[in-house]
């Protein structure tokens, strides 16, 4: 995709158009871009991604603080990280679709960068701090509410998911949680794991990460679902 094209589709994507496009440019390098073109090290978005992540911690911090005046802060610190970690943020980036914007080597594009949590989710943070050197706080913060701090409660599941389907289980099966491996593919530098949880013997939901623990994750958010349905 050229720059100028990649550049309006993302503007248009997050609603925003940015006096120095050369922040979104960067926001969405990868570092193996930048090495296989050898172009400066603080070409790429970890600086960006850098100030992003304090940004975002201090708007999640005021959205919590303003939404759950009774809560004591152990709680609110413990939701502030559902909302703000790898995982959650890689799937609020999978819904802007940004794996398809980055600029990445060739190499880690054919291992799969594009799909990679922890990529997408440091060009999300990036990309917020982006947007505040761009266009100030509030700016940075419509984009933080727009995007991450919307259908809170269904990102919370997702996060707590493990946690949650136990209880569940607990409380209304006999028979016990476990989660079964069902297929492991890839190279070892770019495993995929499918999952599947189960309750005793009937299988209730399947999930595919990178890691055992994500698919686990994404199995159980699944089984809940479904658990929901059949109510």
């Amino acid at each position: 995709m050229k720059k100028q094209l990649l550049i309006d589709k993302i503007e248009q994507k997050i609603g925003y158009q940015f006096k120095n496009q050369k922040l979104l440019v960067q926001a969405l390098t990868h570092s193996s871009f930048i090495n296989e073109h050898r172009m400066k090290r603080t070409d790429d978005n970890e600086r960006l991604e850098f100030l992003g992540d304090a940004v975002l911690e201090v708007i999640s911090s005021e959205f919590l603080y303003h939404k759950y005046p009774n809560k004591p802060e152990g709680e609110l610190t413990k939701m502030r990280a559902s909302m703000v970690c790898e995982p959650t943020l890689a799937l609020c980036a999978r819904e802007l679709d940004l794996g398809e914007y980055l600029l990445l080597g060739k190499g880690e594009e054919a291992t799969g960068g594009r799909k990679r949590e922890s990529i997408t989710s440091d060009a999300l943070e990036a990309i917020i701090g982006a947007l505040y050197l761009d266009g100030g706080f509030a700016i940075a913060k419509e984009f933080v509410y727009r995007y991450i701090l919307n259908d809170l409660e269904n990102k919370q599941l997702f996060y707590d998911s493990k946690t949650i389907l136990q209880e569940i289980v607990q409380r209304d099966f006999t028979d016990t949680l476990n989660y079964q491996l069902i297929e492991e593919t890839g190279p070892d530098h770019n495993k995929e794991f499918r999952v599947c949880a189960r309750i005793g013997e009937m299988v209730v939901g399947e999930g595919i990460g990178r890691t055992k623990k994500a698919a686990e994750q994404k199995a159980a958010y699944e089984a809940i679902l479904s658990l929901q349905k059949r109510k």
